[in-house]
């Protein structure tokens, strides 16, 4: 039996667990005990600062606001990341540049970029033209830290008076900001990323420094960025040369650069000279005396004709050169872009005039549009209703949704993986996580074909086709035809709820024009340096076309999108005799309103909205954006060799009557023709017969002045013999052996 008074042997590790257990007991207790007396003491000791009646609420403010500056703070440092990682770019560097563009002819169309180096230092700018950009832009330039509160102030007065804007709040420094590190896009993410940048470049910056960048990289109308190039523009010398008259006129060009340009405005430029004067007066910087002179002989310029060059166009290039130029041995070069002036002044013509006769009603402000040939040579892009106004390339940087013009990409995929046109598919409503699509105007379908749910854009069977093949591959798919844009794989991504450029649109509606082929769009042709030598050429350094999918995809989506203009949604875009095929958009709340669409030659897309994004009156992808697609098709195709559509029956083009196309008044339909002389290129055997006769010239022996043998009864003692350099000649020995 055992003795249970018998004292049993512990274990080492029980006897290690119960005093790791009392010394935890212990601390905790200590550390309790010890709290509380520092907590005893710091009571007693705030009782020494307790306040009462009127200095506690000073106080209980006083917290409150410590409190707010630290959540503030915070928040500041949350909205200030974005801003400075504009910074992280070599923003310096993105003009050093200095390109020289040429059409696709070889005609010059613009220059772009500045050397510093051979700028005009800012103690050499007269200093009454430094005075008039002051007293127009930022008065207290000179006082302020980037952002001038008290300025800020007087704009709200003097605006609220007037009862609209009439004068602007921004800094020199918050403008140079927005010049460097961002876009025109009015929205409230830009402005506080202005006022970060602002105070970023006030501390890395003098106040000289400032003022030089953004009296270089100003837009100034006509062409010109910078003072030194509006000076040679305009008046034909020298920035140091300037008179008070000519730098109040470019002073005044800084508000609104196309409005008063004044080789397109004369007067209007003048009178914006004059209120320069005026801001020079009550300024302080000149007395009346001292600018009476200019006032009674305001400037003239140089006679130029009113001539619109293709700013958008050209920003989208110079971005495209810096990126191939990298490495190059000089910085000033010559680039062939593959622009046509005529389509681009047509593509023009097609979205101001649709804007500016149906803007109003429908509630939009601003277009974007671009155009590639078939081979993917972009011969145009308009990225806004006006460059002066707004510098802003809504073509190739503003990313919109597609809204429907999306789910071509999602049938595309579909058809590739055994899809047909005439499959049977379900119409019907799908809900996915708690949502579920509608259609237009509330819409019910049943059982239809897939072509008839991409015709008449239906909403649920797109959606039901991803979740049921997969979104993921579809977002990879339409990355290989050529939209750059992040895409997410969401429940509503096949609706076009992503958001993309146009000119994306473009490229990716191009792979259908090109036969399942990339698009490989491109602005560029060559680019060379100054002495002609050729750095890059398209043909040769240029990405090859690859195959994205398959023929029989392509013919399926072909099929498909060319009944739209017949009897779906894009009937305003159906042209004339030529085989047209494409796809409307609208998106929520009818912000954005799209048509893309192609022939075997062209492929365009066009866009409508607003800035803002605001809501459109209704405005639909198959109205405008349609209408004006047709305008600039019906020119384009005009007197070309129509390419037919891959695997679409081409249809028989329709003779057109040149009255038609005869100029119109000034308050003809927005649809009429486009009546602009077209350049048409060579043909390829005249350009290779000329290549081949340029190639035999630079390797021919060069002509090199001879004396000849004068012949019987003949005055004549010279001519030109052919010999190689270096060759001794023998006086008239040639002429007699010929």
């Amino acid at each position: 039996m055992n003795d249970p008074f018998e004292r049993k042997k512990s274990s080492k590790l029980g006897n290690a667990l119960l005093g790791f257990d009392s010394w935890v007991d212990d601390t905790l207790f200590r550390f309790k005990s010890s709290g509380a007396d520092w907590w005893d003491i710091l009571t007693t000791a705030s009782r020494k600062f307790r306040v009462r009646g009127a200095k506690k609420g000073v106080v209980e403010l006083l917290c409150e606001g410590f409190t707010l500056a630290a959540f503030g703070s915070i928040l500041m440092l949350a909205l200030a990341k974005p801003a400075f990682e504009e910074t992280d770019k070599n923003w310096r560097a993105s003009q050093e540049y200095s390109v020289t563009f040429l059409d696709r002819f070889g005609n010059e169309i613009g220059r772009r970029g500045i050397l510093h180096n051979d700028a005009d230092p800012i103690d050499t700018l007269p200093d009454h033209f430094i005075k008039a950009v002051l007293a127009t832009e930022d008065r207290r330039f000179f006082e302020h830290f980037g952002i001038d509160f008290a300025g800020l102030v007087r704009a709200m007065v003097e605006n609220a008076r007037a009862g609209g804007v009439v004068q602007g709040g921004s800094t020199i420094t918050q403008q140079l900001a927005k010049n460097v590190f961002l876009t025109n896009e009015r929205t409230l993410e830009r402005k506080i990323k202005e006022a970060f940048l602002a105070l970023w470049l006030e501390y890395n910056l003098t106040k000289q420094e400032i003022l030089k960048l953004y009296l270089d990289r100003a837009y100034m109308g006509g062409g010109a960025f910078g003072a030194a190039a509006a000076a040679e523009f305009y008046f034909n010398k020298s920035i140091r040369d300037v008179s008070l008259a000519e730098a109040a006129m470019m002073a005044g060009l800084y508000k609104a650069p196309t409005k008063y340009a004044p080789h397109i405005n004369l007067p209007a430029a003048r009178a914006r000279a004059n209120e320069v004067l005026t801001n020079m007066v009550q300024a302080g910087f000149m007395t009346e005396g001292q600018v009476i002179n200019a006032r009674r002989k305001p400037a003239g310029v140089v006679e130029r004709a009113a001539k619109d060059t293709p700013d958008y166009f050209l920003d989208h290039a110079f971005e495209r050169v810096k990126e191939l130029a990298i490495g190059f041995p000089s910085n000033t070069l010559v680039a062939k872009t593959t622009l046509d002036p005529s389509l681009q002044t047509a593509a023009e013509d097609a979205v101001i005039s649709h804007l500016r006769q149906y803007g109003s009603d429908y509630g939009t402000n601003q277009a974007a549009m671009v155009v590639i040939e078939n081979g993917g040579a972009v011969r145009a892009i308009v990225g806004g209703r006006d460059y002066g106004e707004s510098q802003y390339n809504r073509a190739t940087r503003a990313r919109r949704q597609p809204g429907s013009t999306f789910k071509p990409f999602v049938y595309t995929y579909a058809v590739q993986n055994g899809f047909k046109p005439n499959t049977k598919v379900n119409g019907g409503p799908i809900t996915i996580r708690g949502w579920s699509p509608q259609n237009y105007n509330g819409r019910r379908f049943g059982t239809v074909t897939v072509t008839t749910a991409l015709v008449k854009s239906i909403n649920t069977v797109p959606v039901r086709i991803a979740a049921r093949l997969g979104r993921r591959p579809i977002v990879e798919l339409a990355a290989r035809m050529g939209v750059e844009s992040p895409l997410t794989a969401e429940p509503a991504m096949p609706l076009g709820t992503n958001e993309m450029t146009v000119i994306e649109q473009a490229a990716g509606y191009g792979v259908f024009m090109s036969g399942g082929k990339s698009t490989n769009k491109h602005t560029i042709l060559q680019i060379s340096d100054a002495a002609g030598k050729t750095l890059y050429d398209f043909n040769v350094d240029g990405p090859k076309q690859e195959q994205v999918i398959s023929p029989e995809a392509t013919e399926a989506m072909n099929i498909m999108l060319s009944q739209v203009p017949e009897w779906g949604t894009g009937r305003r875009a159906k042209l004339d005799g030529i085989k047209t095929a494409g796809k409307t958009g609208t998106t929520q709340s009818y912000r954005d309103a799209w048509f893309v669409g192609y022939t075997g030659n062209y492929v365009a897309a066009v866009w409508f909205g607003n800035d803002d994004y605001g809501p459109t009156n209704r405005l639909t992808g198959g109205r405008l954006p349609a209408m004006t697609w047709k305008k600039f098709m019906t020119y384009a195709h005009r007197d070309v060799e129509l390419r037919p559509m891959p695997f679409v029956e081409a249809e028989q083009p329709q003779p057109v009557d040149d009255q038609q196309t005869a100029p119109a008044d000034e308050d003809r339909p927005a649809d009429a023709p486009v009546n602009i002389v077209r350049q048409q290129p060579l043909p390829q055997e005249t350009a290779a017969l000329l290549v081949r006769l340029k190639s035999e010239l630079d390797s021919a022996p060069a002509l090199v002045a001879q004396t000849l043998a004068r012949r019987p009864g003949s005055s004549r003692t010279s001519g030109f013999v052919p010999r190689t350099r270096g060759q001794d000649a023998k006086p008239g020995a040639s002429v007699a052996n010929r």
